[in-house]
């Protein structure tokens, strides 16, 4: 993984995110989901520390996690997941997107690699972190089947790590879910560029990702196109300079 700062430009920016900015009030509880019940959330964590029968507690992060993990850590390294590549293949029209304008979540699909960072929670209260990190990833119950314990490596080391948002087997996938979709590119950034809902814009999420997995020295070929066909679009809907007014959300985002 290289592991110098990059310089490279890139394309989308904060004055992108703010052309796309507007305001969305909150939906209110989602009528798709199911919330997990606070002993959901205690079974859910016991089997997944169950499952990794007291080894480290690490968490790989290759998302929002990166730049936002929102819990505390011993230590974080960069590391590499094989089998697994980054893809906004995640249907979503709430939270970040509107039934009627949808967006897309960042997930892990079958195939390929995909560099992230590894973090290592502290030994004590596994279990509170543990639902702690449930609830931050999202608690419903719709969610269980894409949350798996994953090989890492680093530094010629092989370990294992927690990670949310695989693409399960078909048949772990839960009854009535219909939020895999595999979309063209064209049409991922169709939505990204579009997309906003009460927690901000697909192309804020966008930006501060690639932003961070720059400043790691971690290049990720299909999130770099993907950041530039993004700004490009919003240059095409929204114009070329931002709009008087709108509000700035991806700069503190970014910090």
């Amino acid at each position: 993984m290289p592991s110098r700062t990059s310089r490279r430009p890139i394309a989308l920016t904060a004055d992108h995110v703010d052309r796309v900015y507007r305001e969305v009030p909150d939906p209110g509880p989602s009528s798709t989901h199911t919330p997990m019940t606070d002993q959901d959330k205690e079974d859910l964590a016991r089997r997944l520390l169950d499952e990794n029968a007291g080894r480290p507690f690490w968490v790989f992060a290759y998302g929002s996690l990166i730049w936002k993990p929102a819990f505390e850590y011993d230590e974080r390294r960069p590391c590499l997941l094989h089998g697994w590549h980054r893809s906004f293949c995640l249907d979503m029209n709430g939270w970040r997107a509107t039934p009627e304008q949808p967006g897309l979540m960042l997930a892990l699909d079958n195939g390929g690699a995909c560099n992230g960072v590894g973090f290592k929670m502290p030994e004590d209260d596994q279990m509170g972190r543990m639902i702690r990190l449930i609830e931050r990833e999202g608690a419903f119950l719709e969610m269980i089947p894409w949350i798996r314990w994953v090989t890492l490596r680093a530094n010629g080391e092989s370990f294992r790590g927690l990670a949310f948002y695989c693409t399960p087997p078909t048949s772990r996938r839960h009854k009535g879910e219909a939020r895999l979709i595999r979309l063209p590119i064209e049409d991922q950034v169709h939505r990204l560029a579009r997309a906003v809902g009460h927690a901000g814009s697909c192309a804020e999420y966008l930006f501060n990702t690639v932003t961070h997995l720059e400043q790691l020295g971690i290049h990720d070929s299909y999130m770099w196109k993907l950041q530039k066909l993004v700004a490009d679009e919003i240059d095409a809907v929204h114009g070329s300079t931002p709009e008087a007014g709108q509000g700035t959300t991806a700069c503190a985002a970014a910090e």
